[in-house]
């Protein structure tokens, strides 16, 4: 089972450094990730989110090389990865993988402007090395999954840092 962390930060560069050194822990197998996005709350009140993979980019470039097989078998390969790169970039578009993409919104409106917020979907993870790696990052607990206890344990390892 996967448990739901998001941690708020000042600014938008603490949140996507902490996101990268969550990303270089788990090259390292200390955590598995379901997802780590960064939600930053812009100057105008708007929410923006910094996704790991651009699924709308994805999904036309996939769509494009079966809409160009596709398009072989009627003699028309461009018009086929034309269609399919459409179709595929719309299906991207509204395709939503790990944490929803609404929620993060809805919580990240409630960060001051300029603030930013760190969503993180953890499948697995050796929190003994994971946190003291991450707590000097700051921030502090917006919402988890986790029992009262280790959200207490995480927040306290995280104002410490």
């Amino acid at each position: 089972m996967a448990d739901l962390i998001i941690i708020a930060y000042d600014n938008v560069a603490t949140a996507q450094a902490a996101r990268a050194k969550l990303v270089e822990l788990q090259g390292r197998y200390l955590i598995e990730l379901g997802d780590a996005v960064v939600a930053e709350r812009e100057a105008d009140g708007q929410v923006k989110l910094h996704q790991p993979v651009n699924l709308t980019a994805v999904g036309a470039a996939s769509g494009g090389m079966w809409g160009a097989l596709i398009g072989l078998l009627f003699l028309n390969p461009l018009l086929g990865a034309a269609v399919g790169a459409g179709a595929g970039a719309l299906s991207g578009k509204f395709t939503d993988l790990g944490i929803n993409d609404q929620f993060m919104k809805d919580t990240a409106a409630a960060l001051p402007a300029g603030g930013a917020a760190l969503c993180i979907l953890v499948r697995k993870v050796t929190a003994d090395k994971v946190i003291p790696e991450m707590a000097h990052f700051g921030g502090h607990v917006l919402q988890t999954s986790l029992t009262k206890e280790q959200e207490a344990k995480l927040d306290a390892a995280l104002k410490a840092g």
